[in-house]
Parts: C-alpha cells; structure tokens; sequence
C-alpha cells in the first residue's frame, strides 16, 4: 500500500477529484495549506503599499491506495493539475505499512 500526496493549486482540486472519481478512487483527505518553493511567493499592493506574500494558498491532497493504483493514480493527478506554469505542485508517493478501518476492523488493502 501506499499513501499518495499531492500539493495542488487551489483552482485545480474540482477537475482532480473528478478525474480521480472517474478512476475508481472514491477516499480523499483534502487540507487548505500555504507553502512556496521556486515560485518563492508573489508582491501584492494594499492600500498603496508593495508586500511580499511568500507563502502562497495550496491544497493538499492524501490518496491510500494499493500498490497496483499508483501508477494509474499519479498519473491521474499529474495530468488534470498541470497548467504547465510554475507552482503547478508536487506528488510524493510514500510506504504505508498498515491500514485499518475503525468501524469493522478490516485491515491492509481491504481498509482502503
């Protein structure tokens, strides 16, 4: 098993969650996060005043999926959140080694 992470811009996570619906895969954990990387935040005017916003809205997205998903799953999520400029995001697939689910018990893939 494996959990899948992605960080996504904001406007991308209706198109992402359809297409991964589409996929089969129907459990996601969504969280409203702020961070930067090369992007390295943006200059804004407030009141006539230039500040710098260095951390920037994002949304991140938590997948458990069995090992033969993957592949399918970060392609699924690379091809509907790309924009093709800068700060479009990051996946990370990461080792589960256990799942369980609290209301039957099942556990391994038959949790996920």
């Amino acid at each position: 098993m494996k959990l899948i992470e992605a960080i996504i811009k904001p406007f991308k996570l209706d198109e992402v969650k359809d297409a991964l619906n589409a996929i089969g895969i129907e459990g996601i954990t969504v969280n409203e996060v702020k961070g930067f990387g090369r992007q390295k935040g943006h200059t804004e005017l407030y009141r006539g005043a230039e500040y710098v916003v260095d951390f920037i809205p994002k949304i991140k997205m938590e997948i458990a999926v069995s090992d033969d998903l993957v592949a399918k799953v970060v392609e699924t999520i690379q091809n509907s959140a790309k924009t093709g400029r800068i700060g479009d995001g990051k996946i990370f697939v990461i080792s589960l080694e256990e799942a369980i689910r609290i209301r039957t018990g099942e556990q391994g893939d038959d949790a996920i």
